[in-house]
């Protein structure tokens, strides 16, 4: 089999991904997520359309975790403390009990509805639990629609601090249905104290790593401005890798060491913030165009009820329930507040990255999966996508209001 050479491999890749980056700004005109334009770029590349041939799913898990900390380190930076703190309460529970609700209640009706097991229905559950900040912000910039400041820093601070929730619980079906554990309650209960213990330690590496960033920004006279961007970039890799060795949860780290630094005052703090703006979209691109490659459009179709009554069921139940439970001891936000919460929960890259994990550990059945993900995930975003702006107006949370707390 012959290999392309080099010059081939990279001037074949700048051009997808610079027709991916013009595919996403296209649909982002239309109200639609760029995730969209990002995916359809690489599906069309792929087997079933110009004839890209990738099926590494490890190397595609790769791609996917480095782009959601470059993600999540730079959405970090642009939410400081002072944000977080408005919001610490309703956005943890949301990201914490909200979660879990919402895969129940997704998990449940999955077995009923199509006769898989729990652990089956909770495989899915766990994975389209998670929501994506940047999706729904590149919408409602794209409208025009200018946010309540608490309903905004709300959706920002969940969607930032999910992910480990959605992972823990991906990690428990997973083991279960690949037989490396025992029932999923058990399961739960036996991850439980290693969960609350990697969410610590990930938030203590955090905190650390991006304090210890502030003070080389400040200390460490650096020769261009450039440079304290890949310090930067370098910082959110070092969150993951340093809470990942101390058995932490590095997405945690790294959205912790963004907020960390984000919160603190530095030299060219403006140019940095510019500058992961650009790494976390270039980290996107890749990974949407990455993930869209791995994709067989063919095999959709076989998927699409189940992907239809999935998505219904987490747009119209799952995540209402979850957000109306979770928020019903906070009187600040009402219940137009919380339908458009409920709404703007839109999902993006951390559900179809966990949808490969359970490839990689072989699970049975597992390529349905990863395929009922993805449709759920086009699907909402084309549904909740361009209607986004229209909510926000229509339940009357585009009232720019005081910075409050913020």
């Amino acid at each position: 089999m012959t290999h392309p050479s080099l010059e081939w491999l990279l001037f074949l890749t700048a051009i997808l991904m610079i027709a991916a980056t013009f595919a996403g700004s296209l649909t982002s005109r239309f109200g639609l997520p760029a995730l969209i334009g990002f995916l359809g770029l690489g599906m069309i590349a792929g087997v079933d359309g110009l004839g890209v041939r990738f099926d590494d799913y490890a190397v595609s898990k790769d791609v996917g975790v480095v782009a959601l900390i470059l993600i999540l380190f730079s959405g970090g930076m642009e939410t400081p403390w002072r944000i977080v703190r408005s919001v610490l309460a309703p956005a943890t529970l949301l990201a914490t009990f909200g979660v879990l609700i919402s895969a129940a209640a997704t998990a449940a009706l999955t077995v009923l509805m199509f006769h898989k097991s729990f652990a089956e229905g909770a495989l899915i559950g766990a994975i389209v639990s998670a929501t994506d900040a940047a999706a729904v912000f590149a919408v409602i910039k794209a409208s025009g629609v200018a946010l309540r400041r608490d309903v905004r820093a709300l959706i920002e601070v969940e969607s930032g601090s999910n992910d480990p929730t959605a992972a823990f619980l991906v990690l428990a079906a997973t083991a279960v249905l690949s037989k490396s554990g025992g029932g999923l309650g058990s399961g739960l209960i036996a991850l439980a104290p290693e969960f609350f213990i990697e969410t610590g330690v990930g938030l203590l590496t955090g905190v650390v790593i991006g304090g210890g960033l502030v003070f080389a920004m400040r200390r460490g006279h650096l020769a261009t401005v450039g440079l304290a961007g890949v310090l930067a970039t370098l910082a959110a890799l070092l969150a993951y890798g340093g809470a990942s060795l101390l058995h932490g949860n590095g997405f945690f780290a790294a959205y912790a060491g963004g907020v960390t630094a984000g919160s603190l005052a530095f030299k060219h703090k403006r140019s940095v913030l510019q500058f992961q703006d650009g790494v976390a979209w270039l980290a996107q691109v890749t990974m949407f165009l990455t993930l869209g490659l791995l994709v067989n459009p063919r095999e959709l179709p076989g998927v699409a009820v189940q992907g239809v009554a999935t998505t219904l069921v987490l747009m119209v139940l799952a995540r209402p329930l979850s957000v109306f439970l979770c928020l019903a001891p906070f009187r600040r936000f009402g219940w137009r507040a919380k339908a458009f919460v409920s709404w703007g929960g839109l999902r993006g890259a951390a559900p179809i990255v966990l949808s490969i994990f359970p490839m990689i550990a072989h699970v049975p059945g597992a390529e349905e999966v990863f395929d009922v993900v993805f449709f759920v995930v086009l699907l909402a975003s084309l549904i909740q996508g361009p209607t986004l702006g229209w909510a926000a107006r229509r339940l009357k949370v585009d009232v720019v209001e005081p910075d409050l707390a913020v």
